[in-house]
This record gives C-alpha cells, sequence and structure tokens, in this order.
C-alpha cells in the first residue's frame, strides 16, 4: 500500500544533484513498508521476507537488495513497460546523485544556512583573537593516588556541587558584562558620561544617568532573587546526610564534608555522595545492586561485585584499621569506565580495580541492604559532575533581535545627531552675523563637534531607556502566572510548576526542536503486568466492558479476568496455565527476600519486566519464596514446590530470549523459555491449534501499547539432555569464542517447543502523553528522545507514545565502526531520495540510532549528513546515549539550524543536555531534583508542556512581542518631534518639552500600557490554541517580531510625530494675544503637542489590544485622565521648590486656551484615522491565520472538525493494528550480564547476620 506523504518544503538542490529532466516522477505501487532497513533488521521487525519488487528490481521495502529472478530485468526494460515508453530510460542506468560524505564543508541546499551578517561576522573575527585553552589530558596528570583512612594525606577537591549562575565574586563582571553587552546599555552609559560636561547638555543633567541605575538596579534584584532560588537547592542537596568512617564506628556527616579517602556506609534506597569504591556489601561474595536511571536513563539495575579481598570486610572496626592506598586514574566524563588499582597492607600486591566495583554519584543503591565504600571522586569531579557544564548565561533570540534593532536605531539616531549638526554649522556659516549676539568663539569644526554632543544629548531618548525594565518587569510577572497556572499543577504530588528563569519566557513560543529523556520523563518508570493470552484465551486484570463475555461476541474478542484464570486452573487446559504460571514465577534471575516490616515478600529484580512477570504470578497464586544456588521454590496456593536448577540460557539483544532447563518435583526434565514472538513462534513443533489465536492477541495487546512476551516449553528426556548438557558444558569452559558457543548450544535444545501463551506489561507512561506528542507534533514542533535504554525498548515506547505511528518507516543506523555508518547513513539518503524520485515524494520516517554510531555520526566530517536525514524524518529516537552525547546531539542540531531548540529531562543524566539547550525544562520525577536544579522550568508532568508552550509559550511570545514595537514606538512618535523641530530653531539644540516630563513620559504616563498588553493581552484563547495547535507555527515564522514589522512601526512613528507636528505649527503659527496681553509662547505649544502626541500613543494601544480588561482602560485613559491631573500639579510645584522653572505661570495660558483642548481631541483622532483603516483592510481583505481563529471565538462558530478527527482516528487504529501483524515490541530491559554467576551466589534461606549481611 503506498502512502502519501507530504511533500518535503523548501528543499532545493544544487544543479549538479538535480535529478535528470527527463525523468517523470512516478508513484510505485505496492507496499512500500519500509525501504531502510538493512535485511537482517527487516526480517527482526517485519518477520518475513518482501514480496514486492519494484521495477527497478530492487525489494520495495529494502531497495538495497535487488532481486535476481530469472527474466525479471528483462521484462522491466521491455519496451512495452508502462514506465518504460513513458519515459524512454532504462531503469538500471537512473543514478541517485550522493554528494561526498567525506567533505564537511560544502554547498548544502537542504540544510538552512545561517546568514552571516556584519555583526556575526564582527563576532567571528573576535573568536580569531581570543585566546584558545588547550585542553588537559587527563592521562597526561598521571594516577591519583588516595591514602585510606588518612585524612592528612589526601588534598583534593571538596564535596560541595554548585550549579548557581553567580557567586559573591563573579556577580558583578558577570552581571555588567551581561547588561552592557545590549548595546543600549552602553548608549545610555555614554550619554550619562557626556551629559555631565558642563555647556553640552540641554537638558538636567541627571536625566539619563537616574532612570539607568534604576534600570540596572532593578534587573540587578531579579537576577540575584533567581540565583538565591537555585542556591537554596544546591544547598538542600549538599547539607544531605551520609555515613563516614570515623574511629571505630560511622557517624552522621552532611555531603558536603565527605573527603576523598574516606569510607563511607550507604544504605537501601539512598543515593551515592560521590564516587565510591566498592568494598564490600550486605549480599554475597560483596554483590550489590544499583540504578543508574539518573545517570543513562535506563531503569533496569545493575549489578556491582567488589573484590574478593575486600568483600569480607564486614565489622566497622575491620574498616577502620584498614590501610592501604588506591591509585585512580585522574577525574573524567566516561560513566562506562575507569582504571585504578588497590594496595592493603601488610601484603605489596596491586589489586586491579575496574567498572564493576565503582559506584557513581547520582546512583541509588537498590535491594541492597547496605554497602561499604571508599570516595574516590567528590563534587565537581564525580563522574556525574564531569558530564554537566557550567550554568550558561542564555540570551532568547528576541533579545538578540532587539539588540540589532537598537542598532539601527542608534544608526538613525546618529544620523539625525549628524543632520543637525550640519544644518546648525550650514545656518551659522550662511546667517553667522544673525548670531553674534551669542558671541561664539570656538571654530567651526570645534562648533561642530559640540553641536553633535548636545543633539546626542537631545535625541538619546530616541532609543527607549525604559523598554528593558518594563521587558524584565513583565517577564518576571509572566513567569509568576506560569509558576501559579492551576492548570500545570500536579495534585497527586504536590507539585506546581516553577518558572526558574523569566528572561527566557517568550522562547517558549517559538520552539522548534523537542529533545526528551524517556525514563521518567515519557514514562513512569513502573510496569504493571496487566494482560495475557494462555491456550488461546485472553485474561486482564481489567476487563473493558465492550470485551466481556457475550454469546454474541466472536470467542476471539472475549476477555476473562484473572478469577476466571485461577478457575480454569481445574480445566482441560489446567496444564497448560499451570506451567504459564511457573515460567512467569520461576524463569527469571529474581532473588526473593521477606520484608519483615512489611510481612511481604521483596523481590530484587534487575529487570524491572521480570520483576512484573513475578509479582503478577504471586497475583494469581504461585509465589516465588525462595532460591538455592541450584535450586527454586515457590509456594503454589497452599503447597510449596522446589525446582532444581540445571542450566541457564542467558538473555542477550541478538537471542531476544532467555530459558531455564529444570529438573521438576515429578521427576521430568523441562525447559522454560520466554522471549520476543518472532524468535519463540519460529521454533515451535508442528500445528499448535491456538496460534492465530495468540498471534491476533499479540496484535491487540501491541497495538495499545504493551510490551509483550511468547511463554513456551519443551519436555526432555534424560538421554538428550545428558548428550546436550555434555555439549554446553564445554561451551561454558571454552577459551575462544565461548559466548558464541553457548549461543550454538541453547539453539540446539531451544527448538520443538510447545505454546503456551503470551504476556502483556504495561510500562506505565506518564498522563496524557500520546496526545501531548501528537498536538506538540502538528505545532510543528520535531521531537527527538534521547534516551540509554537499548534500541528495541526505545521503538517500543516510541511506538506507545505515538511519537511513531501507523504510517511511519524506521530508518534504522546500528553500525559498529565510521565507515560502515557513514556507509549507512549515505545509503540511507540515497533510497530516500530514490522513493522521491519514484513516487515524487517522501514518505513519513522515523529514526532509530544507537550511541556506537552516533558517536560517529556527530563527528564533523558527518553531522551535516547526519543532521540532513534526521531533518527529512517526523521523529528521531537516540538510544543507549550517554549524558554527554545528549548534549553533543543537542549542540550539534543547534549549529545547523536557527530553531529554538527545548530539552527536557528527570534524572542527573539530563543536565548536560538540558544546559546545551536554548530553553531546559526539569521534571520534577522520581529520579531526584538535579534535572529541576539545572533547568529554566520545572513541570510535574510531560503532559503539561502542551500548555507550557502552546498557551503560555504562544502568549509571551505575542505579548512581548507587542510590547517591544510598541515600546519602539512610541518614543520615536515623541522624540522624532525634536528633530523636525530644529528645522524651525536654526538647529540650535533648543528642547520642545520641559526636561522632567521627557523623562517621565516613559517612567509614568506610557508605562502602564505596554505593561498591561504584555501582561493580559491575548490574541486568541487558550481552548482555541488548543484546538488549533497550528498557531503555534507563527511563533516559529517569528511573524509577530521580525524586522519588516519593526520597520512598520518605526515608520509609524514618523509619520505620527510628523503629521501631529505640523498640525500643531499650523494652529499655533498665527497664535495670537490671549485675554491678558501675551501671547501663549513656546512652553504652551510645547505642552500642547506633548498632549497630542500622549493621546496618540494611547489611544494607539487602545487600538492594538486583543484582550480589553479594567487594567487596559486604567492603562489608556487613566494614564491620560493621570496627566491632566499630574501636570497643572507638577507646573505649580516644580517651580516653587527650585525643581524646575519651565513651566512657571504655563496653566492659566495653557488651559484657557481653546486650541489647546480642540488639538488634544481632534488631532490624535485625525492621527490615528489611518491606523484604523489599515486595521479594518487588513482583517477584512488580508487576514492572517489567527484572525480566522479570532472570528470562530467571537461569534462561537461549531467545528466541524471532531467527527473528522473520530474518522481518522478510527482510521489509523486500523492502520496501526495492519503495522503490528509486523512489528510487535517485546518485554525485555534485562542487562546483558552474567546472571548465572548471581544465582549461584544467593541462598535466600538463611538468615542475615548482626549486621544485615547475607550469611
Amino acid at each position: 500500500m503506498s502512502r502519501n506523504v507530504e511533500i518535503r518544503k523548501n528543499a532545493p538542490r544544487d544543479s549538479e544533484d538535480s535529478l535528470s529532466s527527463d525523468i517523470t516522477f512516478h508513484r510505485t505501487d505496492g507496499p512500500q513498508e519500509n525501504p531502510f532497513l538493512g535485511k537482517d533488521e527487516f526480517e527482526d521487525i517485519f518477520g518475513a521476507e518482501s514480496q514486492f519488487v519494484s521495477s527497478s528490481g530492487q525489494d520495495l521495502r529494502n531497495p538495497f537488495l535487488s532481486d535476481d529472478r530469472p527474466g525479471r530485468m528483462d521484462q522491466v526494460n521491455d519496451p512495452n513497460n508502462a514506465y518504460v515508453r513513458a519515459t524512454g530510460a532504462d531503469v538500471r542506468k537512473i543514478e541517485i546523485p550522493l554528494r561526498n560524505f567525506a567533505d564537511p564543508i560544502q554547498n548544502e541546499d537542504y540544510i538552512h544556512e545561517r546568514r552571516h551578517g556584519f555583526f556575526e561576522r564582527l563576532k567571528s573575527l573576535k573568536r580569531v583573537f581570543k585566546k584558545k585553552e588547550k585542553p588537559i589530558d587527563p592521562k597526561e596528570l598521571g594516577p591519583r593516588i588516595i591514602t585510606l583512612n588518612d585524612y592528612t594525606a589526601n588534598h583534593f577537591l571538596n564535596n560541595i556541587v554548585s550549579t548557581c549562575k553567580y557567586n559573591a565574586v563573579s556577580f558583578l563582571p558577570k552581571f555588567l558584562r551581561e547588561q552592557f553587552s545590549k548595546y543600549s546599555n552602553l548608549f545610555f552609559l555614554f550619554t550619562a558620561v557626556i551629559q555631565q560636561i558642563p555647556g553640552i547638555t540641554p537638558m538636567n543633567r541627571y536625566t539619563t544617568i537616574a532612570p539607568m541605575l534604576v534600570v540596572l538596579s532593578l534587573s540587578g534584584v531579579k537576577e540575584v532573587m533567581e540565583d538565591i532560588k537555585r542556591k537554596n537547592q544546591d544547598e538542600e542537596m549538599n547539607t544531605s546526610v551520609s555515613h563516614v568512617m570515623q574511629g571505630t564506628g560511622f557517624v552522621e556527616k552532611q555531603w558536603r564534608e565527605v573527603q576523598v579517602g574516606d569510607i563511607v556506609k550507604v544504605v537501601s534506597e539512598t543515593f551515592f555522595p560521590a564516587d565510591l569504591i566498592l568494598l564490600s556489601s550486605s549480599e554475597p561474595e560483596g554483590l550489590c545492586y544499583i540504578e543508574t536511571a539518573n545517570l543513562d536513563g535506563e531503569t533496569n539495575l545493575k549489578v556491582k561485585q567488589a573484590l574478593p579481598e575486600t568483600s569480607n570486610l564486614l565489622k566497622p572496626i575491620e574498616l577502620s584499621q584498614l590501610e592501604g592506598t588506591v591509585k585512580s586514574e585522574q577525574p573524567n566524563n566516561s560513566l562506562y569506565t575507569y582504571d585504578a588499582t588497590l594496595k592493603l597492607l601488610p601484603n605489596d600486591r596491586e589489586l586491579p580495580l575496574g567498572p564493576e566495583q565503582l559506584l557513581l554519584r547520582g546512583a541509588q543503591l537498590r535491594n541492597t541492604h547496605w554497602v561499604y565504600g571508599v570516595v574516590v571522586f567528590t563534587g565537581h569531579e564525580t563522574k556525574l559532575m564531569k558530564n554537566t557544564t557550567e550554568t550558561p548565561i542564555k540570551r532568547t533570540a528576541v533579545e538578540k533581535q532587539v539588540n540589532t534593532q537598537i542598532l539601527y536605531l542608534l544608526f538613525i539616531f546618529v544620523f539625525l545627531c549628524f543632520c543637525s549638526s550640519l544644518g546648525s554649522l550650514i545656518q551659522r556659516s550662511v546667517y553667522g552675523s544673525a548670531f553674534s549676539y551669542l558671541l561664539i568663539t570656538t571654530s567651526r569644526g570645534g562648533e561642530f563637534f559640540k553641536q553633535l554632543l548636545t543633539f546626542w544629548i537631545l535625541y538619546s531618548n530616541l532609543v527607549p531607556i525604559s523598554l528593558f525594565v518594563t521587558f524584565e518587569l513583565v517577564r518576571y510577572v509572566q513567569a509568576q502566572l506560569i509558576s501559579s497556572d492551576l492548570d500545570m499543577y500536579n495534585e497527586e504530588t504536590d507539585v506546581p510548576a516553577a518558572c526558574r528563569t523569566s528572561s527566557l519566557v517568550e522562547e517558549l513560543g517559538q520552539v522548534g526542536y523537542i529533545f526528551s529523556d524517556k525514563t521518567g520523563t515519557l514514562t513512569r518508570n513502573q510496569m504493571d503486568f496487566r494482560q495475557c493470552s494462555i491456550a488461546g484465551l485472553a485474561y486482564a486484570d481489567v476487563v473493558p466492558e465492550d470485551r466481556q463475555y457475550s454469546e454474541e461476541l466472536d470467542p476471539d474478542m472475549i476477555i476473562y479476568d484473572f478469577s476466571t484464570l485461577k478457575k480454569n486452573l481445574d480445566s482441560s487446559n489446567g496444564d497448560l496455565i499451570h506451567h504459564f504460571l511457573l515460567v512467569l514465577s520461576i524463569c527469571q534471575t529474581v532473588i526473593p527476600e521477606f520484608d519483615e516490616t512489611s510481612n511481604s515478600m521483596k523481590y530484587q529484580a534487575s529487570s524491572p519486566d521480570e520483576g512484573a512477570l513475578v509479582k503478577g504470578a504471586v497475583s494469581i497464586g504461585y509465589e516465588f519464596i525462595a532460591r538455592k544456588p541450584r535450586y527454586v521454590t515457590v509456594r503454589l496456593f497452599d503447597k510449596e514446590e522446589t525446582y532444581e536448577l540445571l542450566n541457564i540460557c542467558e538473555f542477550n539483544s541478538t537471542r531476544k530470549r532467555m530459558s531455564i532447563v529444570f529438573r521438576c518435583p515429578d521427576g521430568k526434565i523441562r525447559l522454560y523459555i520466554k522471549g520476543a514472538d518472532t524468535v519463540i513462534l519460529d521454533r515451535l513443533v508442528g500445528d499448535c491449534p491456538y496460534l492465530t489465536t495468540t498471534i491476533h492477541h499479540l496484535e491487540d495487546y501491541a497495538t495499545v501499547g504493551l510490551r509483550t512476551l511468547c511463554i513456551a516449553m519443551r519436555e526432555i528426556s534424560d538421554y538428550d539432555y545428558q548428550r546436550w548438557a555434555t555439549i554446553y558444558e564445554a561451551a561454558s569452559t571454552s577459551l575462544v569464542d565461548r559466548a558464541q558457543k553457548l549461543m550454538d548450544a541453547a539453539e540446539m535444545i531451544e527448538k520443538d517447543l510447545t505454546l503456551l501463551g503470551a504476556t502483556a506489561i504495561e510500562d506505565r507512561l506518564q498522563d496524557g502523553v500520546p496526545d501531548t506528542i501528537s498536538t506538540l507534533q502538528t505545532a510543528g514542533i520535531k521531537i527527538w528522545v534521547l534516551t540509554g535504554d537499548r534500541q528495541e525498548t526505545a521503538i517500543n515506547i516510541g511506538m506507545s507514545c505515538k511519537l511513531i505511528d501507523e504510517d511511519m518507516g524506521l530508518v534504522i543506523v546500528n553500525e559498529q565502526t565510521k565507515e560502515a555508518t557513514a556507509e549507512s547513513i549515505m545509503s540511507k539518503l540515497s533510497s530516500i531520495y530514490r522513493n522521491e524520485h519514484n513516487s515524487g515524494n517522501i514518505e513519513s520516517m522515523a529514526l532509530i540510532i544507537d550511541g556506537v554510531s552516533l558517536t560517529f555520526a556527530l563527528e564533523r566530517s558527518l553531522e551535516r549528513r547526519f543532521f540532513e536525514l534526521a531533518s527529512l524524518c517526523r521523529a528521531v529516537i537516540c538510544c543507549r546515549v550517554s549524558p554527554l552525547q545528549k548534549a553533543l546531539v543537542v549542540k550539534m542540531v543547534k549549529r545547523n539550524t536557527d530553531s529554538i531548540l527545548l530539552a527536557i529531562g528527570d534524572g542527573a543524566n539530563d543536565v548536560p543536555m538540558i544546559q546545551a539547550a536554548n530553553i531546559g525544562v526539569g521534571i520534577s520525577g522520581m529520579e531526584g531534583l538535579q534535572a529541576v536544579r539545572s533547568s529554566d522550568f520545572s513541570i510535574s508532568q510531560f503532559c503539561y508542556l502542551r500548555k507550557l508552550l502552546l498557551v503560555h509559550g504562544s502568549w509571551c511570545y505575542q505579548r512581548l512581542s507587542k510590547l517591544i514595537l510598541f515600546s519602539f514606538y512610541k518614543n520615536v512618535a515623541l522624540y522624532m518631534t525634536q528633530f523636525w523641530f530644529a528645522f524651525c530653531n536654526a538647529f540650535s539644540g533648543q528642547v520642545t518639552y520641559e526636561s522632567w516630563s521627557i523623562s517621565l513620559y516613559n517612567v509614568l504616563f506610557t508605562v502602564l500600557p505596554p505593561i498591561v498588553i504584555g501582561i493580559f493581552d491575548q490574541y486568541v484563547s487558550a481552548s482555541q490554541l488548543y484546538q488549533y495547535p497550528q498557531l503555534y507555527q507563527l511563533g516559529q515564522r517569528g511573524e509577530f517580531f521580525n524586522l519588516k514589522r519593526f520597520w512598520a512601526w518605526i515608520a509609524n512613528g514618523f509619520y505620527h510625530s510628523l503629521l501631529l507636528f505640523l498640525c500643531s505649527i499650523a494652529v499655533f503659527d498665527s497664535d495670537g494675544p490671549n485675554s491678558n496681553g501675551p501671547t501663549s509662547g513656546h512652553w504652551v505649544w510645547g505642552t500642547t503637542l506633548y498632549a497630542m502626541i500622549l493621546a496618540t500613543v494611547l489611544g494607539k494601544a487602545a487600538l492594538i489590544s486583543n484582550h480589553w480588561t479594567y487594567y487596559m482602560v486604567i492603562a489608556t485613559l487613566g494614564s491620560f485622565v493621570f496627566w491632566l491631573v499630574f501636570m497643572p500639579i507638577y507646573a505649580v510645584v516644580a517651580p516653587a521648590i527650585g525643581f524646575s522653572k519651565e513651566f512657571k505661570g504655563i496653566i492659566p495660558y495653557l488651559h484657557g486656551n481653546l486650541k489647546f483642548w480642540a488639538s488634544l481631541f481632534v488631532f490624535p483622532t485625525f492621527a490615528l484615522m489611518r491606523d484604523f483603516v489599515w486595521k479594518y483592510s487588513s482583517r477584512m481583505y488580508y487576514p492572517e491565520e489567527y484572525h480566522y481563529v479570532q472570528e470562530i471565538q467571537k461569534y462561537n462558530i461549531t467545528d466541524y472538525r471532531p467527527r473528522m478527527i473520530g474518522f481518522h482516528k478510527a482510521i489509523r487504529k486500523i492502520r496501526q493494528m495492519q503495522r503490528m501483524r509486523k512489528q510487535r515490541g517485546y518485554a525485555f530491559s534485562q542487562g546483558e550480564e552474567d546472571q548465572s554467576r548471581i544465582l549461584d551466589a544467593y541462598d535466600t534461606t538463611h538468615v542475615r547476620g548482626a549486621y544485615g549481611e547475607m550469611r
């Protein structure tokens, strides 16, 4: 079945890469399910070879394999072939042009190129002269020598960790550097300095420096408040309690007091305070279980084991007497490697230490009573912190645009200053005698320079000094609105949303890429046994109403509950059910232990899937109660049975199954096996009467995102077992290629199986994850999942959370060398372009790449090819990646696109990714708060990301865009009149308005409209933004804030200032004497013009507001009324106290002048008429996308789409079931470790000793 996929947009090719013009695109018929997998990968997923071959002789689902059937190519090149007749082309000779992947510098038309303007080139020039520090290789420093139990001999970094942005020393230089990176602040600093020069300034000398100090102070207070929050969170972690050896026992100390060389005791369910070397544990042979979800995202437990020489150190007195040294490698960021030696006195032998003995900070001790360890790395030298970077100072794209736009204003400003100074010079030259009374003694050049500084001060307010303080204030309020949003409050955990960095709120409305962790972010870290199929009958813990037993319902559709399953143990299929439950209960590597506090059995499972299956069996009545090295005991309802464990054929990603051979209580030898359906179903004996029904059940489970396993068994005769056991024993002791020989031996016995059924485990997603991902994709956001889990698990979760849907083909890159990775990426690109050539479009795809291949793909010679491939895919999943790789992926995308990147995660392993992205979001989840501490925003569930971006993000971006543009406009509208007036006063530098009125214009009279717009304006409601997520693309495209809109607002400001200036001149040009004789004078005219500008600017604010509230009425009408009240009071008080004398005696002339009142109402209305006509015509004749939604919202128009959405959902359901018949995930996240050595070490029938150790 061909699939119509949206044609790739904006993807022109170079002429050398374009396809031959005489080749006509055509759509190839037949099911092109997945053209991007190697043959083995394809068969693993789809379970069968392709039966469809393209006209070019290629397998359409695997075009890298040609079809060599006799006569096939003759048929293809037959002149009667429709395609050959249409094009005249020999399809064997069609070449898909490939670029040279070895060349990192080449023209890439598909990938958006950054345009390097003047400022970018200036920055690159600065980087050339910047001193480069050569990174130090830790290997060059030699080993680190650590002395045990000797605090005076070890002098290393302390264990204090800080994620703060500033400290007491760095605050001032860092803050000033950040503030004065804004060109406006540099401009006002220079203006404030020259304003202090006597005889230069035409205004009060403090009218610039005072507002600037207020702006910097408010910004500094905000930065300090936000950094105090980070400091408090760091303090909470640094003051956590640990148990440190002191004297002959352990004492409680804070984490910050832990030092290298200390011996530390860590108890179950707690985190390691530093990087430790495992000395001993409460478990046999020094074994312990740790969970590293906080480090690599994997939920399965890792097994660590102490050296035999230290594993018997169980008493504190023995540890206190321990003497020796650790020769360790230097701190580095490699989580999976470690080299060191341990020398214990009085022995002189060095014992090797490796990753198996290393316990990393950030990991959690699980299913182990306690461990003892010696500290080797602390604080920022731990491997976890080495994978993090310094808290970056992030600047938004809007801020950078504002900086550029302020530079444009500065160019205009300098041009106006130069023109005015030149005009003054011309006036002096032409009419010099008329200005003799001024007693000008300086040269023309000196006078020109002096006038230039005068006009610099006079026009300096053209750049809005209040913009950034208003900007920061509104950002802060928006951050509080986000934090107080009840829709993002998790009542269950009592965790609200939190905005930890208010300076990034507008970026939320422009996100183009989301990089998400899987474990704890998309999922809940919780596995539950939900359903099973046994002998063709389906069972579930909760049965849907439409699937309950009914005579009218098809037997395959009926689901029974688990109570019916227990009853069926006495039915004809009881024997199959018994063996099925036995497999769940004993075919595993779980360690059982009775918990006296809860009076129940506790299971130590290295795989969460195995733990879920064992607990599922317990809920039905098959309770696993004891394990010995060669025996396991199960309680079957009221009786106990013991099974002798003979052999284990362990799981690995190649086998996709595990099996155990038991001698059962009845004396028979049986093989119990569980694994992926693709490997189990191929090994069944004969015909299974319920095979088809079981497959249907597997498809049902996979369709709803459950993780499936097939369960089977085989009875083995003593003779066959003895023969096989000999082969197995030889393989297990082989010194050459042991792993392969063990796999071959397992293959010999894992055949002729009897199918028992299938299981379905739910890897529980966070609430609303599928809908959230679907909505965000509809909004035009690309989602990449970066996880430490293995490939199969990642794909399975991708399907269940709807990141990968039924229409997508899977592009899998899983190679072991750079050359193979490059070849794989290029072949995938070749196939994509070949399919585009054949069908005319690019189908929907998801890219899956593992950590090893990703390492090579991120190299500079290959990264652009990798990004090109990823850009062609709707979704990307990177599996088995380290924390550092997560950050490198984000940085790679940042280098190749101008889009805003958001990273979201919940663990310490996500911190590098969160810090590398433009926006970091932390999930307050189960993995501690390290990600939250390093994030810019925190939420408690992934689903809240939808409102955070689509609603708050869209509103913040649109509001702040309007705030900035309005601030530019209102300053231009007022202060450009100073320039127009210069033509009337012979460029003398005379001011139009009273000095403090100029400063109060921004501080008092027009401060409220941009604040109210920035806080309360809504261009559409939240419900409409949910209903139409496509509106989010307005922010991605920068529709509300760009150069076009900037110049439109600046031009509007020029227009209003010139129009109102000319109107005021026309009115007061023939100004006659007032009733008492004198004319009105300069200050009456200037104040009238000031009032006209103020009324126009406030009217403009009212005109652009989309959401009217009482606050908007106060901000517009209230501000003008406030000026009418304030002005006469100020005009009387200021001259009386000597503060300002310009307004002395002006009020009677101003308020008694009819021209003032007429101008106040007539001319602002006239000036705004053009704006009203423009708004009407643009909405009626040239509407934008959100205008339609505003109409729908205003008139409450019924949306016809819900029925269509339901129809499309039904269609997708059918397609999904068809896809799942070919591809099903399986539940097996167990680590590929030597499980047999762990099982041999445990005897759970023994009681624990005085120190909790397993005897």
